[in-house]
Order: structure tokens, then C-alpha cells, then sequence
């Protein structure tokens, strides 16, 4: 653990060296899906984001608890079961399914029953938690539910680094809420008819607001002593209002604050310069994205732009994330093929320099360019070992293009067989391929058998053979 790690914090505004409160061990909670809808890719950008965070941390010796949790309960999912009959919790569980399919494709750690809590499950912790605001004069019991009391708490707006004042000014209470302020949230709601329901001696029936749900299961499961935790993770989009609420809510009812000692937070991701909308067709569920590239492939783009910046996903930045995983690939199999030793290596000169760049920030885009600048025989196995933290874990299947190499003017003969609606502008043969696939599969996705075929048999002519399956395209040089 000598090797130094710096992390922006979202708290302090700075990029700070991480020391963990209570080293060797470090207690990171990062808030998960609300099951509600399909997955999209946004969400993925930031859980690998932080599945190569618990790997880094992992490799530099800790021990790492790690926390995500489920949403299940909430506004949209009860709506949508009163629109089409079905019960609320079959559609939690259809859509946490898709999200957990889509998690194993892309490689991320697992989860499990010790770092994978259900807010449902918590509903005694949370109640409890409730109790004690009430109790504090910081929470307060409506006509609707149960609501907490910005105004009582000094540093509600700090982590957001927002003014008081100007939020309460720009806040509105709901026709269907009494709520004292503006500013209060929901802390419990009370039951409506056919709502599911828990009952809550001495208030009455009803379930938790969101942001109680977090709190309550980061205090159970990371801090029944009230001292803090070491990360509390998410996207940017949850640092106002979640994010801050938690902080209100939690900080007043511990012995040592702050919450957490880190506030970590991934970037907000934009679908072809826009937000992504279902209004503005520009929605990309992630199993859609599985269905038409490589999981690899989509892993080693998100990582190669810095995980607090705004990112821009475009079909042309995945095709080109494709190339340069084909370019990773053919320098395992070239290494491989000179009988380099292959045992994973966790130090040596290509470690220490993955990282240097890795402790400033988790600069995971600076670590895969110098993974691009290869590597000597003497270090495939520190190669190996650098793919792995960042969860491109080679297999068998890197070595399927190993017999033959592409042409160097590939792009010139799949032009001429295609034609100039194809642009692949002096492309290099492997991004050449991976262009045209991407194009297959778009075709594919809209069931333009016609279209699909011709550029399969196009990449045939050119020398290299397509293979189908459910985890995407993969191709073969053949003579």
C-alpha cells in the first residue's frame, strides 16, 4: 500500500490523496438502479467506472467492502403497475434482471447478498432512522407523511455548493403536498389507496421516500458506529438533490461527521452531443448496445475518457473503442505466439507505470494508451495483469485472429466493394473491419437482412470471416 492514490472529492472540490479511516479495510457505497425502466448505458458508465475502482484499490492491498444498493419501490414503478395491471414488483424484478444480464456481459465484479441491499428489506433500519429525526425536531409528521426540515440543518447546500437562499426561491410545494417549506422531502408517505404499504407504529402505513432508503442501508451496512465511511459514489446528476438529502439527513444523527469522507461522483454521459431522452429518440438501452458490439469493446470506451468528465457516446467512438480493442488483441496474440510467459505479474516496470497514471485520479484513459505502447516479451505477463484491473480479462478468444493479418489496404478493397456510402477514410485495417461490423449490426438491429448480408459478404471477399453469437461479432482472418 505504498503506492499513493488521488481522488477528486466532490465534498472538499479538491483532488485530495485517499487514506482510508480505518486501514486496511475500505467502505465505499455507491447508490444503484431504481428498477423502474430499461437500463441504459448512462448508468453503466459509472458502475464501471467504479467496479475498476474496487479493482485498482483491491490491487493496491485493501480490503474492500462495497455496497450498491436496489431501489425498489418507488413513484414510477407503482404507476406503471396501476397503468398495466401487473404487480409492482414483478416489474422491479423484470428490469433489475435485464440490468444483471447486462452487469455480467460487461464484466463487472459480481454482487451479492452481502453488498447488494434492497431499500424493501431495510424498511425496520429506515423507520428507525425516521423515529430519530422526529425525535431531534429535524423530521415532522404532515397531513401526507412524514417530512424533514431543511432549515434546521446549517450545511444542507455545501456539497452541491449551492445557497440556501437561492434554492428556496427556485422551490415549489406540489398541490399534493403539506409540507412546511419548499425545500423539506419526504421522509415516509403515507399509504394511497392501492399502493403497497408497511405499517409504521405510531405515524401510520406507507413507505419510504428515496432518499431515507440510502442513508438508512449506508449507516446499517457501513457505519453502525456513526464515525463516517471512506467513498460514497453515484453520477453527478445525484449530487443535488440525493445526495445532498442524505448528507442532511445522516450527519445530524452521528458522533463524528462527515458521512463520508470521499464524495466521488462519475460524469454525465451525452447520446450523440444530446442528453439522452426517450422524447428525443436518442434513449440507448444498454442491452440494445450489447446486442450490436463487443461488451469489451463498450468497456474500453467509457474508460478511455476520464470518469468525472462529460462524456459524448456516438456510434462512430464505439466503433473506433472496437479498433483499439483489436489492437490490444493482436498484441496478446503477438506476445503469446513468441511463448512469452503468460502468468499474471501484479508489479514490474509496465505495473508501476500503469500506476502512476492510475493514482492521479483514476486516469484509466492514460492507462489503456500506455497499454496501446505494448509491451516486451519479459512483461506479457504484467500486460495481462494491467488488462485484467481494468476488467478486459483476456480469453481464448483473443487468440481466434492468430494465423493470418489483415491487408494493409483492406479499407481500399472494402470500399471498392462496397461503394462511397461506406466512409472509411484511409481507416487502418482493423478499424476498417470493426466500421463495417458496426454497420452489419445496426442493420441487423433494424432487420435490413439485405443490407447485412452485403457487407458480411463484402468482409468475406476482403479475407475475413464473420462469427455470430449472444455476446456479439467476432471475425477471422482466413485466406
Amino acid at each position: 500500500m505504498g503506492v499513493m492514490l488521488k481522488l477528486y472529492n466532490t465534498r472538499t472540490r479538491r483532488v485530495e490523496e485517499f487514506r482510508p479511516l480505518h486501514p486496511p479495510h475500505v467502505r465505499i457505497y455507491v447508490c444503484g438502479l431504481t428498477p423502474s425502466a430499461e437500463p441504459h448505458i448512462g448508468h453503466f458508465r459509472t458502475y464501471l467506472f467504479f467496479d475498476v475502482l474496487r479493482r485498482y484499490l483491491e490491487h493496491l492491498g485493501y480490503d474492500v467492502r462495497y455496497v450498491q444498493n436496489v431501489t425498489d419501490i418507488d413513484d414510477r414503478s407503482i404507476a406503471r403497475a396501476m397503468d398495466t395491471g401487473e404487480h409492482w414488483y414483478d416489474i422491479v424484478r423484470g428490469f433489475y434482471a435485464m440490468f444483471k444480464d447486462a452487469w455480467r456481459k460487461l464484466g463487472l465484479l459480481p454482487l451479492d447478498a452481502h453488498n447488494e441491499p434492497y431499500a424493501t428489506r431495510f424498511i425496520p433500519q429506515i423507520q428507525i432512522m425516521i423515529s430519530e429525526l422526529i425525535g431531534r425536531d429535524l423530521a415532522y409528521v404532515a397531513r401526507d407523511g412524514i417530512y424533514y426540515r431543511v432549515s434546521k440543518f446549517a450545511g444542507y447546500g455545501a456539497l452541491s455548493n449551492r445557497n440556501l437562499e437561492e434554492l428556496q426561491a427556485g422551490a415549489r410545494i406540489e398541490i399534493d403536498e403539506f409540507k412546511e417549506d419548499p425545500l423539506d422531502f419526504a421522509l415516509w408517505k403515507f399509504a394511497k389507496p392501492g399502493e403497497p404499504n408497511w405499517p409504521f407504529e405510531g405515524y401510520g402505513a406507507g413507505r419510504p421516500g428515496w432518499h431515507i432508503e440510502c442513508s438508512a442501508m449506508a449507516r446499517e451496512l457501513l457505519d453502525q458506529e456513526g464515525c463516517g465511511f471512506d467513498i460514497h459514489g453515484g453520477g453527478a446528476d445525484l449530487i443535488f438533490p440525493h445526495h445532498e438529502n442524505e448528507i442532511a439527513q445522516s450527519e445530524p444523527l452521528m458522533r463524528s461527521p462527515p458521512m463520508s469522507n470521499f464524495w466521488v461522483h462519475g460524469g454525465l454521459l451525452l447520446h450523440e452531443s444530446k442528453k439522452m431522452s426517450k422524447s428525443l429518440g436518442n434513449f440507448e438501452p444498454v442491452g440494445g448496445l450489447l446486442e450490436r458490439h463487443d461488451p469489451q469493446a463498450i468497456r474500453l470506451l467509457f474508460l478511455q475518457t476520464g470518469y468525472s468528465k462529460v462524456m459524448n457516446f456516438t456510434e462512430g467512438s464505439i466503433t473506433a473503442a472496437a479498433a483499439g480493442l483489436q489492437r490490444l488483441k493482436a498484441t496478446y496474440r503477438s506476445l503469446a505466439l513468441a511463448g512469452a510467459p503468460s502468468t499474471p505479474q501484479s508489479s514490474g516496470a509496465l505495473v508501476a507505470r500503469i500506476e502512476q497514471v492510475m493514482g492521479e485520479d483514476m486516469n484509466t484513459a492514460a492507462a489503456i494508451a500506455e497499454l496501446h505502447r505494448g509491451a516486451a516479451p519479459e512483461e506479457f505477463g504484467q500486460f495481462i495483469y494491467a488488462l485484467q484491473l481494468l476488467g478486459l480479462s483476456p480469453s481464448q478468444q483473443w487468440m481466434e485472429h492468430a494465423q493470418l493479418e489483415l491487408p494493409d489496404d483492406l479499407a481500399q478493397k472494402l470500399v471498392r466493394e462496397l461503394g462511397p456510402t461506406v466512409a472509411l477514410n484511409g481507416a487502418e485495417p482493423q478499424e476498417a473491419v470493426a466500421h463495417v461490423i458496426a454497420l452489419r449490426t445496426k442493420a441487423r438491429a433494424q432487420k435490413d437482412w439485405t443490407e447485412s448480408d452485403r457487407l458480411r459478404d463484402a468482409l468475406a471477399r476482403a479475407g475475413v470471416a464473420l462469427e455470430d453469437s449472444k455476446d456479439g461479432t467476432t471475425w477471422t482472418v482466413r485466406p
